[in-house]
């Protein structure tokens, strides 16, 4: 199987589905491959905090052009895995100078299924656009074909508690996979001082408590195919929620905009995590450290986010952190490494990752003592 994730988070992902009990797994670019059984890919899908989707390859072999790929595509049973009532769509990504157009191969894909169905069967599944029962992805490099069923769906970012993400936000299993490289694991206190919806927040209850990444999410594709299993799929569930655990430290979140602490406090209500984090309505420039041991990880605004005076902002951050939060470990992630040089301070660690498109930097800052700007 092939879990998808984002540029950076590939090692991340790789001891998380190592740590579920994934077998051979192995890192690629933005993705990691491993064995596992039907029970570890529902597994997956529900548990994994940093993965985007989950993959199922079921066809693999060599074509060198669209009457070849039909012809292999044909010959397979897809009716072992799809009903003849269901509706489903081709995803197809094409690398490839003997497939020119990813689009015409994949309506070559569709034809194909489709006729089979037809010729034993007598009626096809047929092809929807935005709400499939089932997604086929088509991967072309060269005259290597190699066809998937997503178990997923919907992306594993949408965990189905963020109502509203304000402007900007930092996704889910960014923010989930962030935490992780920060160190967080629940044990001691957490603050984000610029929260915004709360997804930080959120993700680092999840973590401190081994809640399970979609235990909000209603409904996975694997759910539509024709081996779907259910009472393996309800106790996997029940096993997973079984394993979860108590929290004895802090999460803490603070926005300047009241407009945003609602949202977060919405959002964190729709994750039933409201008794375990807190939101204020604070001036984090205002200020100082009120639990200890703490970690600080946060998504400063960018200016196109809010109007600010970057340099200036970026001297605030830096000197509310010398000055309030001694003997702290902070990250913050940001695409203006110009105005990162304003806090007056030197990260430890720099992370290369992207926000969407957009080129970011993750940052480290160990302080030591107040007020005398001191970092390891």
């Amino acid at each position: 199987m092939q879990a998808k994730t984002f540029y950076g988070f590939e090692e991340i992902l790789a001891r998380e589905i190592q740590k579920l009990g994934g077998a051979d797994v192995k890192v690629r670019n933005r993705l990691v491959e491993f064995y596992g059984d039907t029970g570890f890919m529902y597994k997956a899908n529900y548990s994994l905090r940093t993965a985007i989707r989950i993959m199922k390859p079921i066809l693999s072999f060599k074509a060198k052009n669209e009457d070849e790929l039909y012809e292999q595509v044909k010959a397979y049973a897809w009716e072992d895995h799809i009903r003849s009532t269901a509706t489903f769509k081709i995803d197809a990504t094409v690398n490839s100078p003997n497939f020119k157009h990813s689009h015409f191969a994949a309506l070559r894909v569709k034809d194909a299924i489709a006729d089979r169905f037809m010729d034993r069967k007598g009626r096809r599944p047929n092809v929807e656009k935005y709400n499939p029962d089932i997604v086929i992805n088509l991967h072309i490099t060269h005259t290597t074909i190699t066809l998937s069923l997503d178990s997923s769906g919907e992306p594993l970012f949408k965990r189905g508690y963020r109502q509203d993400g304000g402007k900007a936000p930092i996704n889910e299993v960014m923010a989930a996979g962030l935490l992780q490289m920060a160190g967080w694991d629940g044990k001691g206190h957490f603050l984000d001082p610029m929260c915004g919806s709360g997804t930080f927040l959120i993700e680092a209850a999840m973590i401190a408590m081994n809640i399970p990444a979609q235990v909000h999410r209603e409904h996975f594709t694997f759910e539509n195919w024709k081996d779907f299993d259910q009472e393996l799929w309800d106790k996997i569930r029940d096993v997973r929620l079984e394993r979860m655990n108590d929290f004895y430290g802090t999460i803490t979140g603070y926005d300047n905009n009241y407009v945003m602490i609602k949202v977060a406090e919405r959002n964190i209500e729709n994750a039933n995590l409201k008794e375990f984090i807190e939101v204020k309505q604070v001036n984090f420039f205002q200020t100082k450290k009120e639990e200890s041991p703490l970690l600080i990880v946060f998504n400063p605004p960018y200016d196109e986010r809010l109007e600010i005076k970057v340099d200036n902002f970026y001297r605030k951050i830096g000197d509310t952190l010398k000055q309030g939060y001694p003997h702290t470990t902070a990250w913050f992630i940001t695409a203006d490494n110009r105005a990162v040089k304003e806090t007056g301070l030197r990260p430890e660690q720099e992370i290369k990752l992207y926000n969407g498109k957009l080129e970011t930097n993750f940052l480290r800052y160990d302080i030591y003592n107040a007020g005398d700007g001191s970092t390891s």
